[in-house]
């Protein structure tokens, strides 16, 4: 596997130079070199349908949706080879069987869609669906109340908590900003605290803000992201990935995954020919 190849030819350069090996470190390798793999294999539209697939997070978050509607919906991110299945907590145990054994996993969303709950609260979440196995990146949303409020400092000891309370469990976190309703130093800030917190992800958007023009994963939005965060963490783009264009063009940018409805699925992969 050449991938893993360049990551441990990182990690051989780095204690060659005497560097200690600590998780945001291997963190920041792991970035650099799954980046600069996607440099060397391929363009995007060069890519097969598998290979596409492992950039989704198959979203499965309204609502509304029936048991029945949650595991067909299941189904098919497994049958597709998707990264994971993004679903609100209460769903683990019921989708669960369907990704064991698959390349798919589970992908809890946490404090979600308003991310305003007390830490403490927020850690519990995170405790609470980083004991499945299934489970192996968790999504949270940003407080981004006190985003806009600029208390930044609140923000950072918020995230690092979260970030903390998933990698003790040996799970990585993504990070949801709400890109929305932020401006671009407000986006900019958001990623140093990230980035301080030892967070695995940012992330755009939840894909259910209300009252704002919401426009999602733009590619002048992750450009803003995967300019400020470099190699020391990766980028998820969400909301608004409808078209094979838009999604093409995320990953030619050098975006790490993207959270796609189930509905542009089939669009973003090209599968209604």
């Amino acid at each position: 596997n050449k991938q893993k190849y360049v990551e441990k030819l990182f990690f051989c350069s780095m204690l060659y130079s005497g560097g200690k090996i600590t998780h945001k470190k291997k963190q920041n390798w792991a970035v650099l070199s799954d980046r600069i793999m996607k440099k060397l294999i391929k363009k995007a539209n060069e890519m097969t349908t598998k290979e596409l697939a492992a950039y989704i997070d198959y979203s499965v978050l309204k609502p509304e949706f029936t048991q029945e509607e949650i595991i067909a919906l299941t189904k098919d991110g497994v049958k597709l080879e998707c990264a994971t299945i993004c679903i609100n907590p209460g769903y683990i145990e019921l989708c669960e069987p369907y990704v064991k054994g698959s390349k798919t996993t589970l992908c809890p969303v946490t404090d979600f869609p308003f991310g305003t709950s007390s830490t403490k609260s927020r850690v519990e979440q995170i405790e609470d669906v980083a004991k499945y196995d299934s489970v192996r990146e968790i999504d949270i949303v940003a407080n981004f109340g006190l985003i806009i409020s600029g208390k930044y400092d609140e923000v950072t000891k918020d995230i690092k908590a979260c970030v903390e309370a998933a990698h003790k469990n040996g799970k990585e976190i993504k990070i949801i900003f709400e890109t929305d309703a932020l401006n671009e130093e407000q986006i900019r800030k958001t990623c140093k605290c990230c980035i301080e917190a030892g967070a695995d992800f940012v992330k755009t958007s939840t894909g259910f803000l209300t009252g704002y023009n919401t426009v999602g994963a733009t590619p002048e939005i992750v450009k803003i992201m995967l300019e400020e965060v470099g190699d020391k963490c990766k980028v998820k783009g969400s909301g608004g990935i409808r078209t094979r264009e838009h999604f093409l063009k995320l990953i030619d940018m050098g975006i790490d995954r993207m959270g796609v409805g189930y509905k542009s699925v089939p669009v973003v992969l090209n599968l209604d020919k």
